[in-house]
C-alpha cells in the first residue's frame, strides 16, 4: 500500500527561521525525514532564485506546491484577481504543480468564465483554501464558490484547513461533510487559545489527531495532506519525521483489508 502524500509547509519551521536561512535549506531536511512535497511560502521569501529551488527538490524527489497569500476574488470586481496570471507564472518557476490562494469576496456575479480563461494559460492546478477572514473562512461561500465551479467543470480543488475554522467559529466537521468531497489538499493545524485570547496553531494530541481521521472520512481516500504547524526542537530531522509518519498514516485504516 502506497502512503499518502505528505507535504510540510515551510511556515512551521517559523517565519524568522525561514527567512533567516531561505527556504531551500529545507529542502534536503524535508527529503530525509520521508516527505513527499513541499510547500514555498510567498510571503517568506528572500532572495530565493526559482529555477535553482525547483531543481534541488526535483533532485530531492520532492513536488512543490506553491502557497500565495492573494485573494481570487477582490471586493466589488466580477473578474478574477488580475495578480492571478502572474501568480500561475511565479508558481511555475518554482516547479510547483499546485498554486494555493484563499477565495476573497465571492458572490454570485462573479465571472467564472473569465477565471476559465485564466487557468487555462497553465498547467497548474488552482487550490482554493478556507482562510481565518470573514469573506474566506467561512462554509457558506466555499459552498457556493465549488458548487459553481463544479457544474462548469473547472480544474479547481479545495484546500481545506481544518485549523482556520476556529477563526471564524465554524464547525470542521460540518465543512467535512459539506465540502469534503472537493478536497485535495488538507492542511493539519491544531488551535489553542492564549491566555490574551488570541487563537494560534499548535502541534496535534492525540485527540486532534482522532478528529482529523473523522474529517478525511469525508475525502478523497489517500488525499494529499500537510502539516502547518510548529515544528520546533533540537532535532529537526527527527522531529519532521515523526509528524510525517503520523499525518501518512491519517486515514489509511478506512484503506487496509480486513483480515479474516
Amino acid at each position: 500500500m502506497h502512503n499518502p502524500p505528505v507535504s510540510i509547509s515551510l511556515s512551521s519551521y517559523g517565519a524568522d527561521m525561514v527567512r533567516q536561512h531561505g527556504q531551500g535549506s529545507f529542502i534536503d531536511l524535508l527529503a530525509a525525514a520521508g516527505a513527499s512535497r513541499i510547500e514555498w511560502r510567498e510571503e517568506l521569501l528572500t532572495t530565493e532564485q526559482p529555477a535553482e529551488l525547483a531543481a534541488r527538490a526535483r533532485a530531492q524527489g520532492l513536488q512543490s506546491i506553491f502557497s500565495s497569500p492573494l485573494e481570487l476574488w477582490l471586493a466589488g470586481q466580477s473578474r478574477p484577481n488580475p495578480a492571478l496570471a502572474v501568480a500561475l507564472q511565479r508558481c511555475e518557476a518554482f516547479g510547483s504543480a499546485w498554486l494555493k490562494v484563499s477565495l476573497g469576496h465571492f458572490t454570485d456575479s462573479n465571472d467564472l468564465s473569465a477565471l476559465a480563461h485564466v487557468l487555462a494559460t497553465s498547467p497548474v492546478q488552482l487550490l482554493v483554501e478556507n482562510d481565518q477572514t470573514l469573506q474566506g473562512g467561512r462554509i457558506e461561500p466555499l459552498q457556493r464558490f465549488f458548487t459553481a465551479v463544479e457544474q462548469q467543470t473547472l480544474p479547481i480543488g479545495m484546500t481545506f484547513d481544518i485549523g482556520n475554522w476556529q477563526w471564524q467559529d465554524q464547525s470542521a466537521a460540518v465543512a467535512a461533510r459539506q465540502l469534503g468531497r472537493y478536497v485535495a489538499y488538507v492542511h493539519c493545524k491544531a488551535v489553542a487559545r492564549r491566555a490574551d485570547g488570541k487563537l494560534v496553531a499548535v502541534p496535534p494530541a492525540m485527540t486532534d489527531l482522532h478528529l482529523w481521521e473523522q474529517l478525511l472520512k469525508h475525502m478523497p481516500a489517500g488525499v494529499m495532506r500537510a502539516a502547518e504547524y510548529p515544528l520546533q526542537g533540537d532535532d529537526l530531522m527527527q522531529l519532521t519525521a515523526g509528524h510525517v509518519a503520523t499525518l501518512a498514516h491519517l486515514g489509511q485504516s478506512r484503506r487496509e483489508p480486513a483480515h479474516a
